[in-house]
């Protein structure tokens, strides 16, 4: 049952913060980014514009994230007592490393907030996009660590 509750949290943390990050940096940094002539990502991401493929998107987002939530937290729970026995300041920092490097930062994908893009992008992308991505890579690993620190572990 322990399992099964951390999970639940998890998703809850996972799913508000992935949400209230995009939410905030959608329209600071990424708005124009996916569609149109010349954006950045409008060769190989969905076109947010188009009213067919933000349905689809919104329809997948919860599932997605529900699932991406739930992976993350089965991977911790060999974890779990040792994450319990930290302080709270502790917990956050532990949670932010994980989400902000592992997901984002040092990632395997190649994109543009990710070390692999830095190698494997073409420099046009990376000198626009890097630095401005990283802006909710942060924002998500802080939200999620704030959550995990007070309500998950």
């Amino acid at each position: 049952m322990e399992y099964l509750v951390f999970t639940a949290l998890f998703i809850v943390a996972h799913v508000a913060a992935y949400i209230a990050a995009g939410a905030v940096t959608y329209p600071l940094v990424y708005k124009g980014w996916h569609a149109g002539e010349g954006s950045l990502y409008g060769a190989f991401l969905r076109d947010m514009t188009d009213e067919a493929e933000r349905r689809r998107n919104g329809l997948l987002l919860l599932p997605t994230q529900i699932a991406r939530a739930t992976l993350m937290s089965l991977v911790l729970y060999p974890l779990l007592g040792a994450l319990g026995d930290l302080g709270t300041a502790t917990q956050f920092l532990v949670m932010f490393g994980l989400m902000y490097v592992y997901t984002d930062l040092a990632a395997a994908t190649p994109f543009s907030n990710t070390i692999e893009g830095i190698v494997y992008m073409r420099g046009e992308i990376i000198r626009r996009a890097f630095w401005p991505t990283q802006i909710e890579a942060v924002l998500y690993a802080t939200l999620m660590g704030i959550a995990a620190a007070t309500f998950v572990f």
